[in-house]
């Protein structure tokens, strides 16, 4: 028994051992795959697993947002049953970001409200200038209110009293016809870490206004003190009048920016601010002047060390682009008048790009600023690629947006409206204003 055990264990290695010498013969009962089979099943698998790579991550993103969305809904619909229509609607003007929560950021102004105390201000050293940076020129260009394109004139301005309108007509020129900034101070204007992005717009001074807060009160004379990126802002605004308030009493209120272009050292941000100007002083009452919008761009080095371009004006595109609100009296309840107006000219604009406030030889030692013939040392800056951009209409466009959600609709001229309705056969919904809705001026 044992040697038969033996036999066929020395069998058994015998046939191992004939197969190892002799991989390409087929063993009993067996046929050799055909080469061209295996790379058939090679291929199979390999294709198997790159569609499950691809299919499984696409469809758990759409599994994700499904979800998500379902859960918006879900939330939507418990909050409307729970708050009622109005009520939603209080709640929405707080969550910013429409995730049906309230972060402390977005609880923050009602709780200022309800307690009356206000976070603390950012430091104005962190937006001051560098005195060993580069330095900036900035010009004032003003022409004052055309008197004559306010609807009270047609009657010679009959029941205005003189002291009224006194700061407006004694409004001829800027304050401040030029100012000296450093480069860095216009860091206020660069994107946050998580807009940088082509196109993509971005709240520079945030609205403190919501259905709660309303607006903010008439009878003041001088603007509370800026903080943070408010500070380069009313410095700026101060060259033309010496009581600019950064913040307008009513909505849309702030400022808001928005990435034109960027090169491999330059970004090109176009910005638009809402602010306006308390010209009269004590003893007058108050007189509130309200451009539509202040709008420019600024062409700023990614480390803020250097301001290609700088431009800063309200515009004159339309006959009428100035809202006016006076008081005939110092209280909050006194009687008002409005009235709206021409402005011609209202401009900031950097004199040059900003230089080195010290300009040093090739051994790092101080050298003169001015040339042989006394003449200032004229620079040369190289000409920027932009990587990508788009056009300024755009940029405007997306800002408007952003200050105005009803923009999302696209408006056109009356002349233009009919032609458009018909081409794809709509029906035109007119609407007849006294001003601009979407700026200040109305």
């Amino acid at each position: 028994m044992a040697m038969d055990v033996r036999k066929r264990k020395n069998g058994e290695k015998e046939d191992l051992a004939s197969d190892d010498r002799n991989p390409k013969s087929p063993g009993k009962g067996r046929k050799a795959p055909h080469p061209e089979h295996s790379h058939r099943r090679h291929c199979s698998k390999l294709l198997a697993i790159l569609f499950l790579l691809l299919f499984v991550p696409i469809a758990s993103l759409l599994g994700i947002k499904y979800y998500r969305d379902g859960l918006h809904a879900r939330r939507h619909e418990a909050a409307l049953h729970c708050l009622g229509n109005e009520g939603l609607f209080l709640f929405s003007s707080l969550d910013s970001d429409n995730d049906m929560f309230l972060s402390p950021e977005e609880f923050r102004t009602i709780a200022e409200k309800l307690t009356g105390i206000s976070p603390p201000a950012e430091s104005e050293e962190e937006w001051g200038p560098d005195e060993n940076g580069e330095t900036l020129t900035v010009v004032a260009k003003f022409q004052p209110l055309v008197m004559e394109s306010m609807t009270k004139s047609k009657d010679g301005f009959l029941g205005v009293s003189h002291s009224s309108l006194s700061g407006l007509r004694d409004w001829k020129s800027p304050a401040s016809p030029s100012r000296v900034y450093s480069a860095s101070q216009f860091r206020a204007f660069l994107p946050p870490k998580n807009k940088l992005e082509v196109g993509e717009s971005w709240w520079l001074i945030p609205s403190e206004l919501n259905i709660f807060t309303g607006y903010l009160a008439n009878n003041r004379y001088h603007p509370p003190a800026p903080r943070g990126k408010e500070v380069l802002i009313h410095s700026l605004l101060s060259m033309f009048h010496p009581r600019p308030f950064v913040k307008t009493r009513f909505a849309p209120q702030g400022a808001v920016a928005c990435v034109r272009a960027i090169s491999n050292y330059y970004y090109d941000i176009v910005f638009r601010i809402h602010a306006e100007f308390q010209l009269n002083d004590v003893p007058d009452f108050p007189f509130w002047f309200s451009p539509g919008q202040f709008t420019g761009n600024i062409v700023l080095s990614r480390d803020s060390s250097h301001v290609r371009e700088f431009r800063l004006h309200v515009p004159n595109n339309r006959s009428l682009n100035v809202d006016m609100e006076w008081l005939y009296g110092a209280s909050e309840s006194s009687n008002m008048e409005v009235d709206i107006g021409y402005l011609p000219q209202m401009e900031l604009e950097a004199a040059a790009p900003s230089i080195p406030s010290f300009i040093h030889d090739e051994e790092g030692n101080v050298i003169d600023s001015l040339d042989a013939n006394g003449e200032p040392i004229q620079f040369v800056f190289e000409e920027i690629e932009w990587l990508s951009q788009i056009t300024r209409e755009e940029a405007g466009r997306r800002l408007e947006v952003t200050l105005y959600p009803f923009k999302k609709v696209s408006y056109h001229p009356f002349s233009e409206a009919f032609d458009r309705a018909k081409a794809e056969n709509k029906l035109v919904h007119s609407l007849l204003l006294w001003g601009a809705l979407d700026d200040q001026s109305c």
